[in-house]
C-alpha cells in the first residue's frame, strides 16, 4: 500500500452487525485520515427488527422503527445497492444499484461480511409461492395489507364456505418471530373486526403451528407453557408437534393430517445463510463462515464476518455464539476495534459475551422474559420488553416517536388503513385544434370506460 493511498474498509450489510461495525469506525474516523470506510446495504435505512410485528399490528407507525443510515453515520460513506458477487482473490466486490441495476466494482483492503440470513422454505410444496414472511419492513406492510384486504372481502362475501378461509390465518414457527407475529395478528384482527358490520369475532381463526411440544423453546418449558396458555385463552389455536407439509392458495396441509383452509400463511419457521456465501472459497459449516475469536475468517487476512454469516467460537462453552441481535451489535463493536488494531499492528480483542436475557411479547400487554436466569411473565415481562427495546432503539428521535405511538395506543383504537399506492385516474385524448379551451357542460359527464387502471402495490418498499 502506497503512502498516499487510503486503506479501504468495505462493510457488506446494514443489519445489527454491519451497522454497529460502521458506527464504531465512524466515531473514530476523524483520527484516522488514512482510512476510508464504505457501508453497502440494499435499503437506505436500518430496520429495528424486534419491533417489526408491531408495525404489522398497527401498534407503531411504519417509519418509526427505521432510521436513515445517512443520519446514523457522519464520516462513513454509504452505498445503497445490491451485492452481486464477492471476489476474494482480487479483493473486489461487485454491486448494482439504481433503477437500471447499474454495476460497480469496489476494491477493498478489509472486507466485513454481515449480509444476514434469508428465509428457507425447505422445498415444501407450495410454501414459497403462497407464504408471507416477516423479515423486512415490506413484509410487515404486506401482511397488514393482506389482513385488511381479506377483512374487507369477507365483509361483503355472502358464501360461508368462501368467507371462512378469508378469516383464517396460519403462522408456521413457534420461535420468537412466530409467537410475536401470531399474537400481534390475533390482537389486530380481533380489534378490527368490530368495525365490520357483517362479521363477528367468532368467525375468526388464528392458528400457530410448531414442530416441538412447547413454543418458545429458547425460554424454557415453563415460560413456553405459560405463553401457550395465554395465547389459547385469547383464542389462538396452537398445533404442536406438527409441521406444514404443503400449501396452496386455498389452504395448508399439516404433518398430522390436518388440512386448514386459509388464504394467509405466514412463514417464520426457517432461515439459512446468505446464498452469496456459497461461492466463497472459505471454510464453512452449515453455510456459515468459520471465524476465530477475533471474527477474522480463517486463512483469509483482511476478511471478517459476523452475525448470521459467521460461526463464532465461544471458548467458555466450546460451542458457538447464538446469531441474535444482542450478539451481533456487540460483535460489530469488537470488529470495529479489531480492524483498527490490524491497521496499527496491535493485538486484536477476542469476542466474548454472555446473553443478558431473552424476551417475547405475546399480545395484550403480556410478555415472557428470562433475564439473567430470572423468569418473568405477564404485564411486568411485557413492560420489560418495551423498556429494553426502546432503550436499544437507535436515535433519540425514534425513541420519542415510538414512546408517543405507544402512549396514543392507550387512548385510541388501532388504524386498519391499507398502505397501498394508486396512480391517479388519467385520460389520453386527441388535442382539440380549433378555438380556445371550452369547458364541457356539467350536463355532459365524461365516461372513463376502461381507461382507469390503478397500479396497486401491496408493499411500500422492496423485498
Amino acid at each position: 500500500m502506497t503512502a498516499n493511498r487510503k486503506a479501504k474498509v468495505v462493510i457488506l450489510g446494514g443489519g445489527f452487525g454491519g451497522l454497529y461495525t460502521a458506527m464504531h469506525l465512524d466515531h473514530v474516523l476523524d483520527r484516522y485520515p488514512g482510512l476510508e470506510v464504505t457501508l453497502i446495504n440494499r435499503e437506505n435505512f436500518f430496520l429495528y427488527t424486534p419491533m417489526l410485528h408491531e408495525v404489522a399490528a398497527s401498534d407503531l407507525d411504519l417509519t418509526n422503527i427505521v432510521s436513515p443510515v445517512r443520519k446514523l453515520l457522519k464520516r462513513v460513506s454509504f452505498f445503497a445497492g445490491e451485492v452481486e458477487a464477492i471476489d476474494l482473490e482480487s479483493k473486489k466486490v461487485r454491486v448494482s444499484h439504481g433503477l437500471d441495476h447499474h454495476e460497480h466494482e469496489l476494491d477493498y483492503d478489509h472486507l466485513v461480511i454481515g449480509l444476514g440470513s434469508v428465509t428457507n422454505f425447505y422445498g415444501i410444496p407450495g410454501v414459497e409461492a403462497n407464504a408471507l414472511t416477516m423479515r423486512t419492513l415490506g413484509d410487515a406492510i404486506h401482511l397488514r395489507n393482506r389482513l385488511i384486504a381479506l377483512l374487507e372481502q369477507a365483509d361483503t362475501e355472502c358464501c360461508t364456505d368462501i368467507r371462512r378461509p378469508l378469516l383464517t390465518c396460519v403462522v408456521a414457527g413457534g420461535g420468537f418471530a412466530g409467537v410475536e407475529t401470531v399474537a400481534a395478528v390475533n390482537d389486530f384482527i380481533r380489534h378490527a373486526v368490530r368495525f365490520y358490520s357483517n362479521l363477528r369475532e367468532d368467525v375468526l381463526r388464528v392458528v400457530l403451528v410448531h414442530s416441538h411440544s412447547v413454543i418458545l423453546p429458547e425460554l424454557g418449558k415453563s415460560l413456553g407453557a405459560y405463553a401457550q396458555r395465554k395465547l389459547a385463552e385469547r383464542k389462538v389455536e396452537i398445533r404442536v408437534n406438527a409441521k406444514v407439509t404443503a400449501a396452496s392458495g386455498s389452504g395448508v396441509e399439516l404433518s398430522d393430517g390436518t388440512y386448514i383452509p386459509t388464504r394467509t400463511l405466514v412463514w417464520t419457521a426457517g432461515a439459512s445463510s446468505n446464498p452469496l456465501l456459497d461461492h466463497l472459497p472459505c471454510e464453512k459449516d452449515g453455510g456459515r463462515l468459520v471465524v476465530d475469536e477475533t471474527l477474522a475468517v480463517k486463512d483469509w487476512p483482511g476478511i471478517w464476518a459476523l452475525g448470521d454469516c459467521a460461526l463464532i467460537p465461544d471458548r467458555r462453552t466450546g460451542n458457538y455464539f447464538a446469531p441474535t441481535a444482542q450478539h451481533a451489535l456487540r460483535e460489530g463493536r469488537v470488529l470495529g476495534h479489531n480492524i483498527l488494531a490490524s491497521l496499527e499492528a496491535t493485538p486484536a480483542k477476542p469476542f466474548t459475551f454472555s446473553t443478558i436475557g431473552q424476551l417475547a411479547a405475546i399480545g395484550r400487554r403480556t410478555g415472557v422474559a428470562n433475564i439473567l436466569g430470572l423468569k418473568f411473565s405477564g404485564f411486568f415481562a411485557w413492560w420489560l420488553w418495551r423498556t429494553i427495546y426502546l432503550i436499544k432503539l437507535p436515535r433519540f428521535e425514534k425513541k420519542l416517536r415510538v414512546a408517543l405511538d405507544w402512549t396514543l395506543d392507550l387512548l385510541f383504537s388501532k388504524d386498519f388503513v391499507q398502505f397501498v399506492t394508486f396512480r391517479a385516474p388519467t385520460i389520453s385524448s386527441a388535442e382539440e385544434e380549433s378555438g380556445p379551451y371550452q369547458p364541457r357542460a356539467a350536463t355532459r359527464p365524461v365516461i372513463l370506460t376502461g381507461t382507469w387502471q390503478p397500479v396497486i402495490s401491496e408493499t411500500v418498499v422492496g423485498p
